[in-house]
């Protein structure tokens, strides 16, 4: 059984529903094997989150098991940085895959698979052009046209194909193609390309092949290799069914006459003793995922890094799985999100803000607090001693006491928030102005006394008086103050670099560009803010990369997993901000 995180309440969706009704009847004789099969050839992003949650999640609400196959049959695009990189993050996202196959492992068995549809007539080796071929797949209205090649005789098909593999023939000389029906309604079945010439190094394989079996032929066969049940795609793939059952299906019919296998009793043995063609698998489709205001096209994706629009496929503005986790998402919100929208047959678009939503409720819980001034202005507190450091234990967590605290300095010079204070602040304003009176977090009542600008009006430092008796922030008994600020001593704080990461595209929907424009015409160049100036505690000084916290008031945020040093140098991105009342009142104020 899959290792993975308890399962969460839930209703039964219609792929569960469909597992039970298979397991009412005996089908499978109750076993429930799925799989995620990823091609190697990028970086996975959320969409795929949602298959994998989906996939693993069957196998641990059904005690089955669920495979993490690398569909890995066009050499031109794949590579072991992907291969790595999508390991990497199934194992981030809490899950743990029983077998680790890849449709590699399978070359041989497909060659004679391949060579099995020959012998039967459901297979023919063709000499068209690629333009050849597609002129004469007809349309949706009209049929096809037979290949002049079609009907080409099996001891044709087998020599030709046999070339093929020895390397005989050139790249694009011909291609195996499936002998269906040019007449068929869906154009899928007719006569679909089987095998290609291909001679490029495979990333596993080397230079041993010179063809590769085609995704389609390859993905049902693969399953029923693996004993797989239920194979669950996206809606994408619901054309592709009909090929994926001729396939699984022809096969079926071939392993009825072992006497085709000849001297290849061998193969013939193997396969017919695999639970998958003793009880063959079956497709079924559910809804992808679209999110708001980003891309989940891997074509794209590949774009934006490519031509430089972000800094790679872990820029914590793409929607990939390392981005999110760069950014400081958590698997457990990855889970969560996934889980709160669903399984569907109808395509429909989410918004961005569920995912923000999610992970802040996780952080919430479980992120430690900090300061951290991000533009700041000093604050001299003019009747505090000079030399004099105080040291206030300040709580990790409010949720949670077990965090328990950390040490917080505190001088006669502090930096505060600019944002923090207005010369002339308006009525529902509750910070720090003229002869205002505020609370420093944790530490002391302070009144502002007095200010300096520069020659355009810029406060460069403001002045203020702390109440001796108000240590701590509070004062038993006696005056109160509405506002509360957060603060870094001046003397003893960090500098550090933060990085304000906001939606990578100007609109909601970049995948419907307008016309004229594609979608990297909506690329937002101002997407990321780096603030080189800013000062934290300095209980932040060892903190490890990837660690999330919170900093007060400002929003939630990890240490960067590159460029962040522990005790050397600083660098936090922010996941997300926190609800900010203050924003709301001064966009209704205009």
């Amino acid at each position: 059984m899959s290792n993975t995180p308890d399962a969460p309440e839930k209703g039964k969706d219609f792929i569960r529903n469909i597992i039970d009704k298979d397991n009412e009847n005996g089908k499978y004789e109750g076993r429930v094997h799925t799989r995620f099969p990823p091609e190697p050839n990028g970086y996975l992003h959320i969409g795929h989150a949602k298959s994998i949650c989906l996939n693993f999640g069957l196998a641990r609400d059904y005690q089955g098991k669920c495979n993490l196959r690398f569909d890995d049959t066009n050499p031109v695009k794949e590579d072991v940085e992907y291969v790595d990189s999508i390991r990497e993050d199934v194992s981030w996202l809490g899950f743990e895959w029983d077998n680790n196959p890849f449709a590699s492992d399978y070359f041989e068995k497909l060659y004679y698979i391949a060579e099995l549809f020959i012998k039967m007539g459901k297979a023919y080796v063709d000499h068209q052009s690629a333009d050849e071929i597609r002129e004469n797949r007809g349309t949706l209205k009209e049929p096809g046209v037979e290949s002049p090649y079609r009907n080409r005789t099996v001891e044709e098909n087998l020599e030709l194909f046999r070339k093929m593999r020895s390397g005989e023939l050139k790249d694009g000389e011909c291609i195996l193609r499936g002998k269906i029906d040019m007449a068929a309604p869906n154009v899928m079945l007719r006569d679909p390309a089987l095998y290609r010439i291909k001679h490029a190094d495979h990333h596993r394989t080397g230079d041993a092949w010179c063809i590769y079996p085609m995704y389609d032929f390859t993905h049902g066969l693969s399953d029923a290799i693996e004993g797989i049940t239920h194979s669950i795609c996206t809606l994408e793939f619901e054309n592709n069914r009909p090929l994926y059952d001729w396939c699984v299906d022809t096969l079926m019919e071939g392993l009825k006459q072992p006497e085709l296998f000849g001297e290849n009793e061998a193969i013939y043995n193997e396969l017919a003793a695999l639970p998958g063609f003793n009880n063959r698998p079956y497709q079924y489709e559910f809804a992808r995922l679209n999110i708001s205001g980003t891309v989940l096209s891997k074509r794209k994706l590949i774009q934006l890094v490519q031509e430089g629009h972000v800094s790679g496929w872990d820029d914590p503005r793409m929607p990939t799985i390392s981005g999110f986790r760069r950014r400081g998402f958590t698997p457990e919100s990855i889970r969560d999100f996934c889980e709160r929208i669903g399984v569907a047959k109808a395509d429909s678009m989410v918004d961005y803000a569920l995912l923000e939503a999610c992970v802040r409720e996780d952080l919430n819980k479980r992120a430690a607090r900090y300061m951290g001034v991000m533009n700041p202005v000093k604050l001299v507190i003019e009747n505090y001693p000079e030399d004099q450091v105080d040291e206030f234990e300040i709580g990790l967590n409010p949720e949670d006491e077990s965090y328990g605290t950390r040490t917080v300095p505190f001088t006669r010079e502090v930096w505060i928030e600019r944002d923090d204070f207005m010369i002339d602040p308006p009525k529902k304003f509750f910070r720090m102005g003229p002869d205002r009176e505020v609370r420093l977090r944790g530490a002391y009542y302070v009144k502002c006394t007095g200010f300096e600008t520069d020659a355009d009006g810029n406060v460069t430092e403001i002045r203020a008086t702390y109440d001796p008796e108000s240590k701590g922030g509070w004062i038993e008994g006696g005056r109160k103050v509405k506002g509360t600020m957060h603060w870094v001593s001046a003397a003893k704080g960090l500098k550090a670099e933060v990085r304000n990461y906001s939606n990578l595209f100007t609109c909601e929907n970049p995948n419907a560009p307008e016309e004229g424009k594609t979608f990297v015409d909506y690329v937002d160049p101002h997407s990321l803010e780096v603030l080189s100036e800013c000062y934290v505690e300095p209980a932040m000084a060892d903190m490890a990369p990837g660690t999330n916290f919170q900093f007060e008031r400002t929003g939630y945020f990890c240490a960067d997993s590159k460029d962040h040093v522990a005790g050397e140098k600083w660098v936090f991105n922010r996941t997300t901000t926190l609800r900010d009342t203050w924003a709301k009142v001064k966009k209704k104020m205009g």
